[in-house]
């Protein structure tokens, strides 16, 4: 018996994207750090919140790439001139990605109390009804 995945399943026409697009999300990196709420605000937006305390703004790098949302922290070292006794406080880079479906945006980005959120909307598509003429073969 052949194993059918999404992509090869006959009654799925163009969904060969769907496969590859769950391949790369089950490899996106799920160390738990930073934490992170996804939330939804209203029928059509959503909220990812990322606690990033210890980042500036300037630590931090938003991106879309390739219907991803891309979440990359980088703090800089001030510390080569310091005398640590105890560093408990870990400066570790991080980055974090969201797949995206088709028809969300990310909107706007807010740091507050050491919080990261990015707010998303999803389009409603227009409901699209199309009819297709039959044409008859000449002989």
């Amino acid at each position: 018996m052949t194993k059918l995945t999404l992509g090869t399943h006959p009654y799925l026409l163009g969904f060969e994207q769907l496969e590859r697009l769950v391949e790369r999300t089950a490899k996106s990196g799920n160390d738990g750090y930073p934490p992170y709420n996804i939330e939804q605000t209203s029928d059509r937006s959503y909220r990812i919140t990322l606690a990033v305390a210890g980042f500036g703004e300037e630590d931090l790098s938003i991106t879309v790439e390739d219907n991803q949302l891309v979440i990359r922290g980088r703090q800089r070292d001030d510390g080569e001139d310091r005398i640590y006794l105890h560093r408990g406080i870990a400066a570790r880079q991080f980055q974090r990605s969201f797949v995206l479906a088709d028809g969300v945006d990310v909107g706007e980005a807010i740091m507050e109390n050491g919080l990261l959120h990015v707010d998303l909307t999803r389009k409603v598509p227009d409901s699209v009804v199309q009819t297709i003429k039959i044409r008859r073969q000449s002989s």
